[in-house]
């Protein structure tokens, strides 16, 4: 039921990607109070001189209410 992205630069094999994805899993399962199984989590690699646009610019907007832990850098 509940599914995870994580956004990032690209540069990490899948062996850290997938070690990164079970543990999120884990922890999402044990704060949400479900069983690990009802779990997917996706790794998106996006490329650097796309981020400001794909990524950083909705995760900054005020608006949007659907973050709750902002960057802590600028761009």
């Amino acid at each position: 039921m509940p599914h995870i992205t994580v956004q990032m630069f690209p540069g990490r094999n899948d062996e850290i990607k997938k070690n990164l994805a079970e543990k999120l899993a884990k922890v999402a399962s044990e704060e949400l109070g479900r069983g690990i199984e009802h779990f997917s989590v996706s790794v998106e690699d996006i490329p650097q001189d796309e981020w400001k646009e794909r990524v950083f610019n909705k995760i900054v907007d005020p608006d949007n209410k659907n973050i709750f832990v902002k960057p802590g850098y600028t761009m």
